[in-house]
C-alpha cells in the first residue's frame, strides 16, 4: 500500500493507485486491508443510510457486507479526476461501481461516482473521507 513519490507526477501517480488498493481488497474479500486505506478517523459515506466514522466501524461494517451483501462481488473504478488541493491532501473522484457475481461490466442501476478526500500519511496516501453517489437515478 505504500508509496513513495519523489515529485508531483510521483504522487499523482500515487493518488491513483489508492482506489486500485481499494479494488484489490474488495477483490480478496479482505476487510482488514480495506480499512487500512482509511485514516484513523475516516469517514465512509454510502446510498441508503450508511455512515461510518474511524477506520474500526468501517472494517466491522465490511466484514459483515463480505460475508453478506457483497459475497462474491467485486468493485472497480478508473479516476476521472485527480486535483491536490494543499500540501498532503487531495481529492480524486473516481466512475465505477460494484460489479456481482457474472457481470463483466457494472450495470447502469449499480453504476457510481465517488469522491475520495485524500491525506498524505507519511510516504502513505489514505482515505480521509469517502462518499458514493449512484449515476443512474
Amino acid at each position: 500500500m505504500s508509496a513513495t513519490p519523489s515529485s508531483n507526477t510521483g504522487d499523482a501517480a500515487a493518488l491513483r493507485a489508492v482506489p486500485e488498493l481499494i479494488v484489490a481488497a474488495w477483490a480478496e474479500h479482505d476487510a482488514d486491508r480495506f480499512a487500512e486505506t482509511f485514516t484513523e478517523d475516516a469517514t465512509l459515506i454510502l446510498p441508503g443510510d450508511v455512515y461510518l466514522t474511524g477506520r474500526e466501524e468501517i472494517r466491522s461494517f465490511m466484514a459483515q457486507a463480505f460475508a453478506g451483501p457483497f459475497k462474491g462481488t467485486r468493485v472497480t473504478g478508473r479516476p476521472i479526476s485527480v486535483r491536490p488541493l494543499a500540501e498532503g491532501v487531495a481529492v480524486v473522484v473516481t466512475r465505477g461501481g460494484v460489479l456481482a457475481p457474472g457481470d463483466t461490466e457494472v450495470t447502469a442501476e449499480r453504476a457510481i461516482r465517488a469522491t475520495w478526500v485524500l491525506a498524505k500519511e507519511g510516504a502513505d496516501w489514505r482515505i480521509a473521507s469517502y462518499q458514493n453517489t449512484p449515476i443512474a437515478a
